[in-house]
């Protein structure tokens, strides 16, 4: 059995990982390959040589750079992909261990970055070999629920058979839970999820998701179900200076800037936003920067002269000032209020 130069074995298997390869059956990587050596009781097992981990690690990493703050959220995901590791490492032993519940929660206001940790965490689970496919199915209650009877198992099932081998994301979970309309046909629904998520272990991952008040009475109302979901990820609304960054991201990705004052100005814009209703953190961020770029667009038309580099990518504070929130301010109006999308 091969070791390195510090004389660390180098388990069997280890450095067989190919990203987007089948990933083992049964149990999953956890799991020891039949026809594997095991290791020796006083052998040792190297973390770095697994090259599932440095595509671990390669995820993370994105996540960190695509979300800013959330770090609750980034220890969890971390703490999540430390166990599979260390199951892996542990199977190299022949040491038996139950296959970790993946099922989940997320929780929190809109636009704080649940989709997209769900996207990682399928990244995550693909490459350590739990889930088939890097992929995930975004369901509401409308994908799921039927109008008449008969007509909602066909619609899960289906459902269920597009987020085969990947991640169910559940969002609005609640929805499906109508206790007031005892006709209601989501209760359907949450019983062939309870069915599937325990059966289909092997395969499926599901994820609920919505609003932290309105999660904590589904779950309270459908004990079952909160048995079955392990990790309850909690996403915090952004602060002011996240929500800057953010949006200072967002206006790079497109080879846009904001001069001293735009980034002054967008600030403030923030601020104002952050206090009216239907506020969706960095949703309404992005909202807010698409409309300054259409701003700075019809600014730089309107100067009839030829344009710069500096003039194509640079946002200035009147584009930022010509939103309705400063309408108090200025008496004059970007177009009607629509204070979801200022």
């Amino acid at each position: 059995m091969a070791a390195d130069h510090n004389g660390a074995v180098r388990a069997p298997g280890f450095q067989l990982h190919r990203p987007g390869g089948d990933p083992p059956r049964g149990r999953g990587p956890a799991e020891p390959d039949a026809d594997a050596e095991l290791l020796a009781d006083d052998a040792m097992v190297d973390l770095s040589l697994d090259l599932a981990g440095v595509d671990v690690e390669t995820t993370l990493a994105r996540l960190d750079a695509e979300l800013i703050g959330l770090a609750p959220v980034k220890l969890r995901v971390r703490e999540i992909a430390a166990l599979l590791l260390i199951d892996r490492a542990r199977a190299k032993f022949g040491l038996e261990a139950a296959r970790p519940t993946l099922h989940m929660s997320f929780t929190g206001p809109p636009g704080t970055g649940k989709t997209t940790v769900a996207l990682r965490m399928a990244g995550l689970l693909h490459t350590l070999g739990y889930i088939r496919k890097p992929k995930v199915h975004t369901v509401t209650r409308d994908d799921l629920v039927g109008q008449f009877i008969g007509h909602t198992a066909p619609k899960t099932r289906e459902a269920l058979a597009r987020a085969a081998g990947g991640v169910l994301f559940v969002d609005e979970a609640y929805y499906l839970f109508r206790p007031e309309n005892e006709r209601d046909y989501g209760q359907e629904v949450i019983e062939i999820l309870l069915q599937e998520m325990e059966t289909q272990r092997s395969s499926l991952v599901v994820i609920f998701a919505g609003y932290p008040d309105r999660m904590q009475r589904f779950f309270s109302a459908n004990p079952g179900l909160s048995s079955r979901v392990a990790h309850h990820l909690r996403f915090e609304d952004y602060s002011q200076a996240e929500l800057l960054a953010i949006a200072e991201v967002m206006v790079a990705h497109e080879h846009f800037r904001f001069d001293e004052d735009a980034r002054l100005a967008f600030g403030e814009y923030v601020a104002r936003r952050m206090g009216e209703p239907r506020f969706a953190n960095a949703r309404s961020v992005r909202n807010g920067v698409e409309r300054c770029r259409l701003r700075q667009a019809k600014r730089l038309v309107d100067a009839r002269r030829p344009l710069s580099r500096a003039d194509l990518t640079t946002l200035s504070a009147a584009d930022v000032y010509g939103s309705s929130v400063f309408a108090d301010d200025t008496e004059q109006q970007d177009g009607p209020k629509d204070r979801a999308t200022a």
